[in-house]
């Protein structure tokens, strides 16, 4: 047995893992009262019978709380607008839903007066890390207790044995190859087939996504409205920020939008393939880029872009509870004070095309960038400027010896 705690509370999705960590907790550390926490952010129909079968499996009381609004407005939008994408592709769905996730377990595990937290993560993955830094920055004197990387449990057929062993009520079999984590910005698939990087996804795998081939034959035209970088409507209908999230994923899935197929490098130094599916998401991030083309000045946008890059890495870190987030958010929102407008989207078997966008404080000027000649713009001050911008090339040249004159 490890060492004694008195209560521990664990982050808890019914699935077979967390299902069997609840009589593993009690076999191992002295029997302790194991309390089970929940978050639904939108992973709706994962939920049905929840607390009834963390209550059978033997925790004392299962947490389940609605925290789809605060992730959608506190979490989603503020990623959307800072454009982090991780390695290229990923639109960082699990990334991202881990902080709240873990920092409402911890807030639970104090209120309850625990002497411990627990998760089903992997010691392979990089959700443990995600998990982990939450808790030191909420209840860093709490015990953490992370079975994958203490017990004996090797694979599926041994979490079944364990489960059949210990009476533990459980749906999963055998024939579900794939690990999935959904909520409601993605669905994320690993292992069956995809273990192998040559193969092609099987179009039963998706369940969020129509397959582009499928797909409506007419494109749809879709119109979304920002105010300072947050999404706030639909086809020129308002709409709260969950609601609004909900209505894209329907009208990009019903297209195929979002399906990404990626090999990416894991936090802890391995590659791993996997694919998402991110509809409502994907819509998003084209459409704010959209904006943002118009809103932005050449020195922020392109500075943004390397800020980008940085905030990717730092959500999929599990870095969400630290100053350097902070900071770059303080960035982030000060250059989204003029992206208000629309941007227009045409969607077509897969494909989410930028076709218009519009806002009143734009920095396009027709006049200016017009093939037409104006007034607004003497194309001979050209001269002037290519001289002195190109004038490092010009003395680099010389020195070279390129001038053109015999020495």
């Amino acid at each position: 047995m490890s060492a004694k705690v008195n209560k521990v509370v664990l982050a808890y999705s019914g699935g077979l893992d967390t299902s069997i960590i609840v009589p593993w907790l009690k076999q191992h550390y002295g029997n302790p009262e194991v309390i089970c926490y929940c978050a639904n952010i939108g992973q709706d129909d994962e939920l049905s019978g929840l607390e009834e079968k963390a209550i059978a499996t033997g925790a004392s009381k299962c947490y389940v709380e609605d925290l789809r609004e605060e992730f959608v407005r506190d979490f989603l939008f503020p990623l959307l607008q800072s454009g982090a994408v991780y390695e290229r592709a990923y639109l960082l769905g699990t990334s991202v839903a881990r902080p709240l996730i873990a920092r409402r377990q911890a807030e639970i595990a104090l209120q309850e007066g625990a002497d411990a937290l627990a998760h089903g993560c992997t010691g392979k993955g990089n959700d443990q890390v995600r998990f982990e830094l939450t808790y030191m920055a909420f209840a860093p004197h709490l015990k953490v207790i992370a079975p994958w990387r203490e017990w004996n449990i090797r694979s599926r057929e041994d979490a079944l044995d364990y489960a059949a062993e210990h009476n533990v009520p459980v749906t999963a079999t055998l024939k579900s190859i794939y690990s999935r984590d959904r909520n409601i910005w993605h669905m994320s698939h690993e292992g069956g087939i995809l273990e192998d990087p040559w193969n092609e996804p099987e179009e039963a795998m998706y369940t969020l996504t129509t397959a582009p081939e499928a797909a409506p034959d007419e494109p749809e035209y879709v119109v979304v409205g920002f105010e300072q970088g947050t999404p706030v409507s639909v086809n020129g209908k308002r709409l709260e920020p969950v609601e609004l999230l909900l209505t894209l994923n329907d009208i990009g899935a019903k297209h195929g939008i979002g399906r990404v197929d990626l090999v990416e490098n894991r936090l802890v130094g391995m590659k791993s393939h996997g694919v998402y599916e991110t509809p409502g998401g994907t819509i998003l991030r084209v459409a704010h880029q959209g904006l943002e083309q118009l809103t932005l000045d050449r020195d922020t946008l392109h500075y943004k872009d390397v800020i980008a890059h940085r905030y990717a890495e730092l959500v999929y870190y599990g870095q969400w509870y630290t100053p350097l987030r902070e900071a770059l958010d303080a960035f982030v929102r000060v250059t989204q004070r003029n992206v208000t407008g629309e941007a227009r989207l045409k969607l077509y078997k897969g494909n989410a095309t930028l076709v218009g966008r519009r806002a009143a404080k734009s920095l396009y000027n027709p006049d200016i960038a017009s093939f037409t000649m104006s007034d607004s713009y003497n194309q001979k001050d050209a001269e002037g400027f290519i001289k002195i911008f190109g004038l490092p090339v010009k003395v680099q040249a010389l020195l070279e010896g390129r001038s053109g004159v015999e020495g």
